[in-house]
């Protein structure tokens, strides 16, 4: 039975249920992840690297934040693998545990003082799970997401997951900051910060519950019917054929995500409310202006992907990384001013940018790649643009203005990643509501750069 045949078995229902499902699964995911990388320049620095000091230790602390991104590629390795022959929710949900559980252990570490090297390195290992479980679960989402969409509505549906990135920052920001609160100074340095990754033992309950009301079946055997032609060695078609298509897919999203990670890495939160910095705002009010961005980028990734229905992945991208560029230009001169007005419009104002080059990434990654290759050309795609945008962009930032004593370096950092970005995007063709099944794999191989046929 080819796709085409099979698509109509696909009730709206159950489509919803997916989408909803990979939405509210991968924002559980990413507040594991994004804890992590918030608390990094918070506490890490100063109980996990006791040895270490002022700017070396935030260094070394935002290192273990990047670190992890290395990892994405086994993830998505082993997911590809397994979605192979057990299915998308059994990845999903293995990814998830995972997840979860490596967050709750973080929760009971012992600091540096009680455990010595020991602190370190297991720290180190646990970020390492949420790498591989995060390179496995991104790919299998939103291909749940996309490929079960009416054609029309690739973008509005395939935002659903995306959508669950910011809302895992909104969920992680907002967290901390109510720990804050209630456990402010020393205390939320002595236990308030536990208590958010102790906290992913209920969220992973309650996305364990959620996935398992979505049925494998129609969804995965239409899947698995494609599978049964895919090729017996995807990674080596992927990387022979289509690597081009790989490093400029990677791109756009490096673009993206080293813009995207001076708040989903912890770099601002760090720089903004160091009481010994330039800015020394109040840690609280940090965390709070961070909230209000997750949910403004929240809001413009659910945007893009709607508009990308009507004037196509490309046009989105564009405009996007343009307002992007003008967000990263004026981030740290409006932090620079200490105004927590200024603060709040600066992340707003990168928010919009990020959200517009975010949103559409589901679809546009589905339509990219061939049927027999999708699932491992999306999720590597996506694991090396993570490493090469994402991965290191909080430890350069720290390291351009330990060597500087200026933020400059940093802003024409961000503005050259969106640059790139922008370069990347044109020289792609347009390919919206390009078939997605088995039998159109000759139309899905061809055509995907403005200077090709």
């Amino acid at each position: 039975m080819s796709h085409a045949t099979a698509a109509p078995t696909i009730t709206t229902s159950e489509r919803r249920r997916v989408v909803a499902a990979t939405t509210i699964g991968t924002a559980i995911e990413w507040y594991d992840y994004f804890l992590y990388a918030a608390v990094a320049g918070l506490v890490f620095n100063k109980l996990m690297f006791g040895p270490l000091e002022g700017g070396l230790a935030t260094i070394i602390s935002f290192l273990t934040v990047g670190l992890s991104f290395l990892f994405r590629p086994v993830g998505a390795f082993l997911a590809g693998h397994f979605a192979d022959r057990l299915g998308r929710r059994v990845v999903l949900m293995a990814t998830l545990f995972a997840m979860g559980g490596a967050t709750t252990l973080i929760g009971v570490l012992p600091t540096y003082d009680s455990a010595g090297v020991w602190a370190p390195i297991l720290l180190i290992f646990l970020r390492i799970i949420q790498g591989i479980s995060a390179g496995g679960e991104w790919g299998s989402a939103v291909l749940m997401a996309v490929e079960h969409a009416p054609v029309n509505k690739r973008g509005l549906y395939g935002a659903g997951p995306q959508v669950g990135v910011p809302a895992g920052l909104l969920l992680s920001s907002g967290v901390l900051s109510i720990m804050n609160s209630i456990a402010p100074g020393d205390a939320f340095m002595q236990w308030g910060w536990r208590v958010p990754f102790l906290l992913s033992f209920v969220l992973v309950i309650v996305g364990y519950l959620i996935r398992m009301g979505v049925e494998e079946s129609p969804v995965f055997e239409e899947i698995a019917e494609r599978q049964e032609e895919e090729s017996a060695h995807p990674f080596t078609v992927l990387f022979k054929k289509f690597f081009p298509l790989v490093l400029t897919a990677a791109l756009i999203f490096a673009g993206n995500g080293t813009v995207g990670y001076m708040t989903t890495g912890g770099y601002i939160q760090k720089y903004a409310s160091d009481p010994e910095g330039s800015v020394a705002l109040a840690r609280g009010d940090v965390l709070n202006a961070v909230t209000l961005s997750a949910f403004t980028w929240a809001i413009f990734t659910l945007f893009a992907g709607y508009i990308s229905d009507l004037i196509g992945r490309r046009n989105t991208y564009l405009i996007g990384f343009v307002l992007q560029a003008i967000g990263a230009a004026a981030l740290f001169p409006l932090v620079n001013t200490g105004d927590l007005k200024m603060l709040y419009v600066a992340l707003i104002s990168l928010s919009l940018g990020l959200g517009l080059t975010y949103g559409a990434q589901s679809a546009m990654y589905a339509e990219l790649f061939p049927a027999s290759i999708r699932a491992t050309g999306v999720s590597i795609t996506y694991a090396i643009g993570s490493v090469l945008g994402g991965a290191f962009a909080p430890m350069i930032a720290a390291s351009l203005v330990e060597a500087t004593g200026t933020t400059f370096a940093v802003s024409g950092y961000l503005v050259t990643a969106s640059i790139v970005g922008l370069v990347c995007t044109f020289i792609l063709r347009e390919r919206k509501g390009i078939p997605l099944g088995p039998e159109h794999e000759a139309q899905q191989a061809r055509g995907h750069f403005i200077f090709t046929k």
